[in-house]
């Protein structure tokens, strides 16, 4: 799945274009964004990504080849947040005309909204289903009980249920999901789409000192994995990849398409070169002794199961 929140950030239009158009090339169609991208960057406002990919969408015409994933419920600075009737509403609009499209194929809760009925969410959702809005919603950084709640709410409301989960899940970053939401997908089917799949570009191997954090300007978030643990899970890629003629980047996600439950995890191109390493990793399957290997390498101290 390609990552949006680059587009109109590190990847201007004409670079995000030659992106989405390489990546649709190479047989992949599912396209992540959210309203909120790119508020970060100073002087934007949110929905820069979203503009680029409907530029994109209105020059190339491939609407009908491509899945649209968007999101709503993360802070547009001076305009609002969360997962009332309202603001769904209100954004669910604005994401259709920046993406110049009259649907939208997975619209997601970005964070959760402890101030809104779970109730309340859902319902609007269901509303823009029913409208042809929007076709199917998922939820991004829920905790367990949260995602039952809702789920149990659609459930007793007769009303579209969450039929996907966004969690932040890679080799590095393994605890949060495994010790619950992945048991919780399992069960009820859902599709898992597991952002920062490379840790900020850590798990590609372009930073193995504090010296390589100047490379990119998403360095600085990679400084928390320059520990024993991340040099072992490096060490072990440049082992499989080594052993599979493959990169890095791409055994760090077939190691991901490989586990329980994962439909297909997230990750964002700058370049068009970028991109054609990253979709490497489709081909690449993982034996047994790698995936042990990247297993034991990544190992940590497991939470407490918090799933009943």
């Amino acid at each position: 799945m390609l990552g949006g929140n680059v587009f109109g950030w590190t990847a201007d239009e004409a670079t995000s274009f030659q992106v989405l158009d390489a990546f649709v090339a190479a047989g992949l169609n599912f396209i992540d964004t959210a309203d909120s991208y790119s508020t970060w960057v100073p002087g934007h406002s949110g929905g820069e990504s979203e503009t680029i990919i409907g530029n994109w969408l209105k020059r190339s015409g491939k609407r009908d080849q491509v899945v649209i994933a968007t999101k709503v419920g993360s802070e547009i600075p001076g305009q609002g947040k969360g997962l009332s009737r309202a603001w769904i509403m209100r954004e669910a609009e604005v994401s259709l005309k920046r993406l110049q499209t009259d649907y939208i194929d997975l619209y997601q809760s970005h964070r959760d909204d402890a101030n809104t009925p779970v109730e309340e969410t859902i319902e609007s959702y269901a509303q823009l289903i029913k409208q042809g809005k929007v076709r199917a919603t998922g939820c991004s950084n829920f905790t367990v009980e949260r995602t039952q709640e809702s789920l149990a709410a659609s459930a007793r409301h007769s009303l579209p249920r969450y039929e996907s989960l966004q969690p932040h899940y890679n080799l590095y970053e393994r605890a949060g999901f495994e010790s619950g939401l992945q048991q919780l997908a399992l069960q009820e089917t859902l599709g898992v789409i597991p952002y920062y799949s490379l840790a900020s570009g850590f798990l590609t191997g372009k930073y193995r000192s504090v010296d390589d954090l100047s490379k990119s300007p998403r360095g600085q978030a990679v400084k928390k994995y320059l520990n024993d643990r991340g040099f072992r899970i490096l060490q072990a890629l440049d082992q499989v990849a080594e052993k599979l003629q493959a990169r890095p980047a791409q055994v760090a996600l077939a190691w991901l398409m490989a586990r329980p439950g994962i439909t297909a995890p997230i990750a964002s191109a700058t370049s068009v070169e970028q991109l054609n390493e990253l979709v490497g990793a489709v081909q690449l399957e993982l034996d047994r002794a790698s995936i042990d290997l990247l297993d034991r390498a990544s190992a940590y101290e497991a939470p407490e199961k918090r799933i009943a």
